[in-house]
């Protein structure tokens, strides 16, 4: 456990050495985070966030390459320093900061974790990298853990799934992810806001096949969006927002969004028709008070219940719902450019549970859809255990269900269902799939 007093100012490096040290223990990038930012200035929160998720997205390479540096591994309460270290080697080998900069300020913040006995451990373990590392980064240049900066087992898992594009993959889940807006259009059509987000300084394109959506040419602050605060635009990945097309929405029909949090699909059902009663569930009180504040947001409302949406007998009043959308719990797999925490905290017995919890809302919530109703499943993993063998399972069970093929496919067409592998067209790795009742 990591205890600071309260006052100590931390540098960005302190910071983000003390953020991957608990990411390491188990606890998620924003989590993490949280208290950390606080004590930081602002001018030191943009490294701060460039080096935390840097380390974090590479970090089986540079453990591989801490571990040469290092006769013998620290212990365990000094994760901190080993953290710092990984931050040094990043820092070296990937950005423009100057080496000498690097190395110094690097060095220097061993004092703020109060470790200064680390300060000469630092300082030759970062200068040895700058010698030999040519040396060493030909060492493992081989491994596949150090060549593609993932586990073992996600690597495998990528390879068994998708044989002939895994590497794609491996590649797009390294890459920073850019920042797309999904337009209201209830406010402006993409065109119009186009302009004025021209007009700010801020440059984007259309997003191909995504009507309301824009690609930022570079991520910025949201505040600086035109409108953001008054609900003209919201932030929301273009994979994300082909959800809204597929459940065919209508006027006066009642929805269920059964896993709503952050509230982004909820919030775009509701930009089509505010007029619809939507049920916004989620199984946490505290994720849900997010859906709340973008409701909020964008001038709309939602029936926001905190619920385990498969334990209908303790939520549900017994009147069915035109539409269900299930976006479920899963690996995440597709999303790891976003989070790559993903990658340490994410254990291969994971998938084996989360594709039980995926079976049972499917098999909780259909009785909940009318007939000729339309329940749409989606994940963001790139496994066809919580995909397509999910829906194909599913279906067996269920006699009056059926798949329906889109007007307009979402993305590539898998044996059931659609998925969007990472970086496909610049987008985040989506799975989709329509169920009609008959």
């Amino acid at each position: 456990m990591i205890i600071l007093a309260k006052s100590k100012i931390l540098c960005a490096r302190s910071a983000a050495a003390l953020v991957i040290q608990r990411v390491t223990q188990g606890q998620s990038l924003t989590t993490a985070s949280v208290d950390i930012i606080k004590r930081l200035d602002e001018t030191q929160r943009s490294l701060f966030q460039q080096l935390a998720y840097g380390v974090i997205r590479w970090h089986p390479l540079l453990e591989a390459l801490s571990q040469q540096l290092l006769s013998k591994p620290l212990k365990s309460k000094d994760g901190d320093i080993q953290a710092l270290l990984l931050i040094g080697i990043y820092q070296l080998r990937s950005l423009r900061i100057p080496d000498h900069a690097a190395l110094s300020e690097t060095v220097s913040a061993c004092k703020l974790l109060n470790k200064s006995w680390a300060s000469g451990l630092m300082n030759a373990c970062l200068r040895n990298y700058q010698r030999q590392q040519q040396a060493m980064e030909k060492s493992i240049a081989e491994q596949p853990v150090s060549q593609y900066a993932h586990p073992a087992w996600l690597i495998e898992k990528y390879q068994n799934d998708w044989p002939e594009l895994w590497q794609n993959i491996l590649t797009a889940n390294n890459q920073q992810p850019p920042m797309m807006l999904r337009v209201n259009r209830r406010e402006y059509s993409t065109s119009e806001y186009l302009e004025l987000l021209a007009k700010a300084g801020i440059q984007g394109e259309a997003i191909e096949n995504c009507p309301q959506g824009i690609l930022l040419e570079q991520a910025c602050d949201v505040f600086a969006l035109p409108g953001f605060v008054e609900g003209a635009v919201s932030v929301q990945d273009g994979a994300a927002q082909k959800v809204a097309d597929l459940l065919e929405l209508q006027s006066e029909q009642r929805i269920l969004d059964a896993c709503a949090a952050p509230g982004g699909k909820t919030c775009h059902i509701l930009e089509r028709f505010p007029a619809n009663q939507v049920t916004a569930l989620d199984i946490s009180e505290e994720r849900l008070k997010q859906v709340n504040e973008n409701l909020s947001r964008l001038h709309l409302s939602a029936d926001c219940l905190a619920a385990n949406a498969s334990d209908t007998l303790n939520w549900w009043n017994g009147e069915q719902f035109d539409r269900i959308l299930i976006d479920a719990p899963c690996s995440g797999s597709g999303v790891i450019r976003r989070h790559p925490d993903i990658k340490l905290l994410r254990k291969p017995d994971d998938i084996e549970q989360l594709a039980l919890q995926q079976r049972a809302l499917l098999d909780n919530l259909w009785p909940l859809l009318k007939p000729d109703g339309l329940l749409v499943y989606t994940t963001c993993s790139a496994f066809k255990q919580e995909n397509e063998l999910q829906i194909e399972a599913f279906l067996q069970r269920q006699p009056d269900a059926m798949e329906q093929h889109p007007a307009k496919a979402p993305a590539r067409r898998v044996r059931f269902g659609y998925q969007l592998l990472p970086g496909d067209n610049h987008l985040d790795g989506f799975y989709y799939a329509c169920l009609r009742h008959r």
